[in-house]
């Protein structure tokens, strides 16, 4: 039988690595899919934006999972689900993974830093790990048969530790059973992240987050054999914010809305991505 998690497994071809687009909503889950992602990020960062607060294990997990939920429902991408620090310790991790498995997702992404976590790209962020076998321990409460892939996120390299260290959480989490190895830099450059995945030894696919580092392209990711899912991190809620941003001033600036009309979506266009056609079948069959 067919589950979320078996379909993105075999998605996870590093000949041809899976793209996935991030979302902090079911509208922007659903523009995502029918852009044509091969998965959608159901992004902490962007949840936390979305309702203005830091990334920083702020927002509730009954928040998280909800969002996680909706945005499984609306349309047929697998869901990444970022759960940080997996709210603690693998008991944390033991009662909550179920729940996403319930939920739909097909994996989880969890990093092995301290709780409550601090974000990655912030500059002068605190970024403490946790020791090597607590996190195995944490990846093993989280795996279900049937379940969400268990997707090991290593801090290494944002923390500072080098090459050397990130290789062997890597390989330790790999042994404890994770799917995949998300490999996660803040460099500039993809030099520091070339160089780990060529060092991988392979024993399951990577994952990269190449936020900091866009001008590595996506084959040039795929020329390395190495990496199965690529992440576009925060891209949909930079873009909303960027978006509304200029719609915006536009209007004060031109003291009227009518500037702006061919530039954002028309009114019918939202009516279709809510599935008004739908609701209205359902109101010619069952209303009287």
């Amino acid at each position: 039988m067919e589950t979320p998690s078996s379909r993105l497994r075999a998605r996870l071809d590093t000949a041809r690595p899976a793209i996935a687009m991030s979302a902090h909503n079911a509208l922007s889950a659903k523009l995502a899919a029918e852009a044509g992602f091969d998965a959608v990020w159901g992004s902490g960062f962007e949840l936390s934006a979305a309702h203005a607060v830091p990334d920083a294990s702020i927002l509730s997990w009954d928040t998280h999972l909800a969002a996680m939920r909706a945005m499984v429902e609306v349309q047929d991408a697998p869901v990444v689900a970022d759960i940080d620090t997996g709210s603690g310790n693998a008991v944390s991790v033991a009662y909550l993974v179920p729940r996403y498995a319930a939920a739909g997702v097909a994996a989880v992404v969890m990093e092995d830093k301290t709780f409550p976590k601090d974000s990655s790209l912030r500059v002068g962020g605190r970024q403490e790990l946790v020791p090597v076998e607590e996190f195995q321990g944490k990846i093993e409460a989280a795996r279900i048969d049937g379940g969400p892939l268990v997707i090991a996120r290593t801090e290494a390299l944002i923390a500072g530790l080098g090459q050397e260290e990130a290789l062997k959480r890597g390989a330790a989490y790999a042994e404890a059973g994770a799917d995949a190895v998300l490999i996660h830099s803040k460099q500039k450059t993809p030099d520091e992240i070339v160089a780990f995945c060529r060092a991988w030894p392979g024993r399951v696919p990577l994952v990269l987050v190449p936020t900091s580092y866009p001008q590595l392209s996506f084959a040039d990711v795929a020329a390395l054999n190495k990496v199965g899912l690529i992440i576009c991190g925060n891209h949909a809620i930079r873009a909303a914010v960027g978006a509304m941003r200029d719609t915006f001033a536009r209007i004060l600036a031109e003291g009227g809305i009518a500037g702006v009309e061919d530039g954002i979506a028309s009114v019918q266009d939202i009516f279709a991505l809510q599935g008004d056609d739908a609701m209205r079948e359902i109101e010619k069959r069952f209303l009287r």
